[in-house]
């Protein structure tokens, strides 16, 4: 089982970027599909971004353009670059981890396949 921490959440001004990191300790990554999700006060998680063990990408409609999920090169750690931030992006960010290849844009919005989460980094937009 794998412990996925995410790094990289803080306060940021509307219009501002973060880049949020998710690593596994002593784990690589590359067998596993990774997501990102998120959860506001009072709101469901909903799926961010995905990306796949062939590195078939796919985003919310909300944060498409905005958002960009990436592997470094030695696939020990997965990044979601957040650019043009908007209030309503401020939430608790979590990577998780789906031992499996499939390229399935379910993977997105389904939280089933994940095994393994990470306890979750704040994200608040805010002026």
């Amino acid at each position: 089982q794998l412990s996925l921490v995410e790094s990289g959440g803080g306060l940021v001004q509307p219009g501002g970027s973060l880049r949020l990191s998710c690593s596994a300790s002593g784990f690589g990554l590359a067998d596993y599909a990774i997501g990102w999700f998120r959860q506001a006060p009072g709101k469901e998680r909903e799926g961010v971004s995905c990306i796949t063990v062939d590195g078939t990408t796919f985003y919310a409609e909300s944060v498409k353009g905005r958002f960009t999920i990436s592997r470094d090169s030695a696939k020990i750690t997965v990044y979601l670059q957040m650019n043009s931030l908007k209030p309503d992006d401020t939430a608790v960010y979590y990577c998780a981890a789906a031992y499996l290849d499939d390229t399935d844009e379910r993977l997105l919005t389904n939280p089933g396949p994940y095994d393994d989460w990470g306890r979750g980094t704040q994200v608040t937009v805010s002026s």
